[in-house]
């Protein structure tokens, strides 16, 4: 068998490369289908120019929309951020309170249900209060 370095260097290479244009295709398809702002028809074209066209077709995507793909990434990921915490909030049942009168009634339920000391109740009063 005679296989030389330099040849498995360029087979590395051009299954790194097939591996990124994949990994681009998808985040192409991914962006296109994500963004609300293109309608049906212009994602129908999108689609038809990456499948027919594949390499121009994705760079051409990537020099005319490629700007506002970090921007969609970035609104997503805030908007799963946000739900995520009204999730925890509402399903934890708590939601912090708003001022510092809310946290010391708070304070003084847990005092006469005996949830806490007089002495921890005094600590804690203290520590909202100096806030």
């Amino acid at each position: 068998m005679n296989y030389p370095l330099l040849n498995v260097f360029f087979t590395t290479m051009w299954v790194f490369l097939w591996v990124m244009w994949f990994f681009l295709l998808f985040r192409v398809f991914a962006d296109l289908f994500r963004d609300d702002s293109v309608s049906g028809w212009g994602k129908a074209g999108w689609c038809v120019f990456v499948l027919v066209l594949p390499f121009l077709g994705v760079f051409v995507y990537l020099i005319a929309r490629g700007k506002g793909m970090g921007r969609r990434e970035r609104k997503q990921s805030e908007q799963a951020e946000a739900s995520f915490r009204a999730y925890v909030q509402e399903t934890a049942g708590t939601s912090a309170p708003s001022s510092a009168a809310g946290e010391l009634t708070k304070l003084a339920e847990l005092r006469q249900h005996g949830d806490i000391t007089d002495e921890e109740y005094q600590r804690a009063k203290d520590h909202v209060l100096a806030a």
